[in-house]
């Protein structure tokens, strides 16, 4: 393992958490700036993933209640508010995956940013937190020291793409953009979308701030392509629109949902981190082989995402399809980290500056507590590909 020793800041206070109404933040865009961001299924359907066989796994073996776990309660705070890109999380807590790893429960709560969730573990006010790698490392970049201890998306979300009508031709490689207005929030989509046309020879790209409005400038053909997140590409082809697609880790490869812990937390609670993990994947193994069900559970947690059921259910087959199997979780097994991407994401986050001080970026993240001999881990690609 390799990570850093600083120490933590003293934590500000843990508030009371219940339910999945946010006690951090407001709401934002699925995407945000720093997001991502039918009818139900039968969530019990053994067929699709449900029974011990079929990547729900054997209860005896997930830990059960004979474990007692040191923090049985703990709160996940998410990147944002509460979407498809969630599903795995939702799947394990309506099936009861937590509860069989020792949890009593497990409160979710929407967040306010991959950066506010990465500072809150440190800082202890909540145990576990979804966070990105280019979040991970410029939080470590000051006092705080938020550790990755399993990788969700191993892709980044991160996205250059255009409407068809709106530019006039198909959008297949990014020398095509060569002189164009492109849009993006600012902070770090900016900062790796830029390292994308530098990593790939554009250099002659305007960079525009579209705030939180960017699909809708987009499709107003007030900029000729965005910056943002595979999110924002759903919304905007619920729209209606014919959207094209550059992906940003093809030229600079980096993780995007990830599970963070404070540091000194996961050093004096390594099995309460490692049995998180573990009904974590076997929810994201659920949740992929009942989508319906996993929406199921997303609503029930937040009755106003009934009214955008299909958007959600299009966000998560995304995901699941393309951001949550790579070379590595073949090899090595869900959520493991590789080297090269977090160092990738560093010296693109380093060239344009964005670090005050220094990061070594193979002491942020650990595979420590990931358990490869449970079969939702180990085996998460099989499984997913059945």
């Amino acid at each position: 393992m390799i990570r850093s020793r600083r120490a933590i800041l003293a934590t500000l206070g843990t508030a009371a958490v219940s339910g999945c109404t946010g006690r951090f933040s407001g709401d934002g865009d699925d995407g945000g700036g720093n997001g991502d961001g039918d009818d139900g299924g039968d969530t019990t359907n053994g067929s699709d993933g449900g029974s011990d066989s079929d990547g729900g796994g054997s209860d005896s073996d997930d830990g059960g209640e004979d474990n007692a776990l040191a923090v049985e309660n703990p709160s996940l705070l998410l990147n944002w508010r509460i979407s498809g890109l969630h599903a795995p999380y939702f799947a394990a807590q309506s099936q009861g995956f937590y509860e069989d790893e020792g949890f009593e429960s497990v409160a979710i709560e929407s967040g306010d940013g991959s950066d506010f969730s990465a500072q809150q573990v440190a800082l202890g006010n909540t145990e576990f937190g979804v966070s990105s790698s280019d979040q991970i490392l410029g939080v470590n970049d000051g006092d705080l020291s938020p550790l990755a201890v399993g990788i969700v998306m191993q892709r980044s979300p991160v996205v250059v793409f255009s409407s068809r009508e709106r530019f006039g031709e198909e959008l297949t490689d990014p020398s095509q953009l060569s002189g164009a207005t492109v849009g993006s929030g600012p902070g770090m989509v900016r900062q790796m979308m830029r390292g994308y046309f530098e990593a790939t020879g554009v250099t002659d790209v305007e960079y525009v701030d579209t705030g939180f409005d960017t699909v809708q400038q987009l499709l107003n053909g007030e900029i000729d392509a965005a910056g943002g997140v595979f999110g924002d590409v759903v919304d905007a082809r619920h729209q209606g629109a014919e959207i094209d697609v550059l992906s940003v880790h093809d030229a600079v490869p980096s993780y995007g949902h990830l599970l963070t812990v404070g540091e000194s937390f996961a050093e004096e609670n390594p099995e309460t981190v490692a049995a998180f993990l573990r009904a974590t994947a076997r929810g994201a193994v659920w949740a992929d082989r009942n989508p319906e069900g996993a929406i199921d559970a997303l609503v029930d947690a937040q009755s106003e995402l009934s009214e955008v059921r299909e958007n959600q259910r299009a966000k998560w087959d995304l995901m699941r399809s393309e951001y949550m199997v790579s070379e590595t979780v073949r090899e090595e097994g869900w959520g493991w980290s590789d080297p090269e991407p977090w160092r990738q994401t560093y010296e693109t986050l380093d060239a344009g500056d964005f670090f005050d001080g220094s990061v070594d970026p193979d002491a942020v993240w650990t595979n420590e507590y990931l358990d490869t001999d449970d079969e939702h881990i180990g085996d998460y690609a099989d499984l997913v590909d059945q």
